[in-house]
C-alpha cells in the first residue's frame, strides 16, 4: 500500500509542477556577459546568457574554452526519448518487446521524465546480451543526426578546446554517435548494469555533483581554460555537473521549436554505413501506423512474393505495380548487343538483393547474377539464376568466363549493399572478363523497412523488400562502355577501368564514389569482416 500511495503522490506533484510553465518565465537577457542567478544552480559564480549569444563569439575567443552541453537539451530538437527506445527494442530485442513498450507509452507518459525513463530502459534492454549490443554504433547515429538542430549544433561546435556531453540516456546508446560525430572527448551518462553477460534493465545511479568531471577538469578550473555550459532551460537546470561552469548558455522549449533540422551536408562526416530494419523515426504516432500496417502487410507481401516466383517477370512487375511496388526503367532505344560470341555483362550499383532481378526486368529476359554469401532460402526462391562465388579470384573469374560464354551475365562489383547515395569500391574483377561491359543504376525509396541487414537474419531480406507499403525502384540501363574506356580494346587497366564505370553509375543516380569496402561496412557495423 505504501508503494501505491508514493506512485499517486509522485503523479499528483507532477501535475502540479506542470501548472508552473504558466507563471510568468524569467527574464533572460541577450548581452554577452549579465549576471544574474537563478536559485537552482548550485554555483553562486554562474552567469547565464540566452544560446545565441554564444554564437556572436569569435573562434579565437572560443579557443581556449571547454563547453559542457546537456545532450537531449542543447543538441536534439525533439524533446521525446521514446523513439530512440523504441529502436533499442525493435532492433536488439524483436518486434514483440516492440509492441510492449508501445503499449507503456501512455504509463511512460504519466509517470514523467526520471520514471518514465526508468520503465523505457527496462523493457528496452532487460534480457539483451551485452556482447552483442550494436545498436549504439551502427543504428542510433542515423536518427540522432536526423534529430539535430542546426543552431544547437552551430553553438555547440563553436565552442571551442574540448567538449563535453551530459545525457540522460545511457552511456552505451550514445556514446559511439558523440564521440564520431560531434567529436566530445568525455561522455556522462547512465551506465547499464550486466549480470553474467546479459542487461538487467537498470541503471547505475547518478554520479554526484558531476565526479567525473571533477576528475577531468579539476586542473583545467586552475588554468586559463574557461568551462561553458550549454543546454535547454527547462531540462539541464537540475544538473550539478553545470555547477563547474563559469557562463551557461540556455536555449528554452519555445525557442528549440523553431530550430532546422541540421543538413546533410553540415554533417561533421559523412553518414555512409548504418543497419537495422527500421526507416522512420518510430515516434508513438508512427509506431502505432506500423503496427497496424502488420495484418495488410503480410498479406501484400504474399501477393509480391507468389507474383515474383510463380509468374514472368515482366507480368509480375504489372502486378507488383498495383500493390505500390512500382519500377522505372530507362534504357537506350536499342539495348546493348554483344559483338563477341559471349554475352553482355550488366555491370550494376547495389542496393538490395533484388537489384539482377529488377535489371532483367530492365532488358527484359531473364539474366544470371553471380552473388556472395546469398542465403539458401533467397536461391531457391529467386526467379533468376543465381551462382554463388567463392572469394577466390582466379575460381570466381573461370566461373564467371564460363557463365559469360553461355548468355547475358549480371554483377554487382561493390560486394554488399549500401543505403545512402554513395558507391564504395567496385572490385575490378569485371573489367577483366569482357569488353561488352553495360553500367546500370538502380536505387530504391523504401517507407518502412529496409531490405538489407549487416548482423541480422539475412534470410529475411528479400521478405522485408516485399514487406513496404510503397517501393519505388527505378533501373537505369546506361549505354555500352566504349571501346577505349576497356581494358583488351581500350588498352586500360583493370582499375581505371572500375573506377570509370563506378563514376558513370555515380554520376547518373547524384551520388558519391567513395574506396570504402565491403569490409569496412562489417567492421563498423557488425565487427567481423562478413564472411557466412
Amino acid at each position: 500500500m505504501k508503494l501505491e500511495y508514493i506512485w499517486l503522490l509522485n503523479i499528483f506533484y507532477g501535475k502540479i509542477m506542470s501548472l508552473f510553465k504558466f507563471l510568468p518565465k524569467r527574464q533572460v537577457v541577450n548581452s554577452p556577459s549579465p549576471q544574474f542567478k537563478y536559485k537552482n544552480i548550485h554555483a553562486n559564480h554562474s552567469k547565464f546568457h540566452k544560446l545565441a549569444s554564444l554564437l556572436q563569439y569569435s573562434l579565437e575567443e572560443l579557443s581556449n574554452t571547454t563547453v559542457v552541453f546537456h545532450l537531449e537539451g542543447a543538441l536534439l530538437k525533439s524533446s521525446s526519448l521514446f523513439p530512440y527506445f523504441m529502436l533499442v527494442a525493435f532492433e536488439a530485442g524483436g518486434l514483440f518487446r516492440a509492441f510492449i513498450l508501445f503499449l507503456l507509452y501512455p504509463l511512460v507518459w504519466l509517470l514523467g521524465e526520471e520514471h518514465g525513463l526508468k520503465v523505457m530502459v527496462f523493457v528496452s534492454f532487460v534480457g539483451i546480451r551485452r556482447k552483442s549490443f550494436m545498436i549504439g554504433s551502427s543504428v542510433l547515429p542515423k536518427f540522432l543526426l536526423e534529430d539535430v538542430g542546426y543552431e544547437g549544433f552551430n553553438a555547440v561546435m563553436s565552442a571551442g578546446r574540448r567538449k563535453i556531453a551530459v545525457s540522460e540516456m545511457p552511456r552505451i546508446m550514445v556514446e559511439c554517435f558523440l564521440k564520431d560525430y560531434v567529436g566530445v572527448d568525455l561522455v556522462e551518462g547512465r551506465e547499464m548494469k550486466v549480470v553474467c553477460g546479459y542487461f538487467v534493465g537498470l541503471m547505475e545511479g547518478k554520479k554526484e555533483n558531476g565526479v567525473v568531471l571533477n576528475e577531468l577538469l579539476g586542473c583545467e578550473k586552475m588554468s586559463s581554460h574557461v568551462i561553458i555550459g550549454v543546454g535547454c532551460f527547462n531540462k539541464t537546470s537540475d544538473h550539478r555537473v553545470f555547477s563547474l561552469c563559469k557562463d551557461i548558455y540556455w536555449v528554452t522549449k519555445a525557442e528549440k521549436k523553431d530550430w532546422k533540422i541540421l543538413p546533410r551536408e553540415k554533417y561533421p562526416k559523412p553518414l555512409i554505413f548504418h543497419d537495422g530494419r527500421l526507416a522512420f523515426r518510430p515516434t508513438p504516432v508512427a509506431s502505432l501506423i506500423m503496427f497496424m500496417w502488420f495484418p495488410l502487410g503480410i498479406f501484400i507481401m504474399f501477393i509480391r512474393f507468389t507474383c515474383g516466383v510463380s509468374l514472368p517477370l515482366y507480368i509480375s512487375a504489372i502486378v507488383n505495380a498495383s500493390t505500390g511496388f512500382r519500377t522505372t526503367i530507362s534504357r537506350p532505344k536499342t539495348l546493348p548487343t554483344s559483338t563477341k560470341p559471349s554475352g553482355v555483362l550488366y555491370v550494376c550499383n547495389h542496393r538490395t538483393l533484388l537489384d539482377p532481378i529488377f535489371v532483367s526486368i530492365g532488358v527484359m529476359k531473364p539474366l544470371t547474377a553471380v552473388t556472395y554469401s546469398l542465403s539458401r532460402f533467397s536461391e531457391v526462391v529467386s526467379p533468376i539464376k543465381n551462382i554463388r562465388l567463392t572469394r577466390d579470384r582466379e575460381k570466381d573469374k573461370k566461373v564467371m568466363n564460363k557463365l559469360l560464354s553461355l548468355g547475358d551475365l549480371v554483377v554487382c562489383p561493390e560486394g554488399t549493399t549500401c543505403r545512402e547515395p554513395y558507391l564504395l569500391r567496385f572490385s575490378p574483377l569485371f573489367a577483366e572478363l569482357t569488353d561488352e561491359i553495360v553500367p546500370t543504376a538502380v536505387d530504391l525509396h523504401v517507407s518502412m523497412f529496409y531490405g538489407s541487414t549487416a548482423s541480422g537474419r539475412k534470410w529475411l531480406d528479400p521478405l522485408v523488400n516485399l514487406f513496404n507499403p510503397f517501393v519505388p525502384y527505378s533501373v537505369n540501363i546506361l549505354e555500352k562502355l566504349p571501346s577505349s574506356q576497356t581494358c583488351n580494346a581500350g588498352g586500360k587497366s583493370k582499375i581505371e577501368v572500375a573506377n570509370h564505370v563506378q563514376n558513370e553509375i555515380a554520376k547518373a543516380l547524384g551520388f558519391k564514389c567513395t574506396t570504402l569496402t565491403r569490409k569496412d561496412k562489417y567492421m563498423i557495423l557488425a565487427g567481423n569482416e562478413g564472411i557466412i
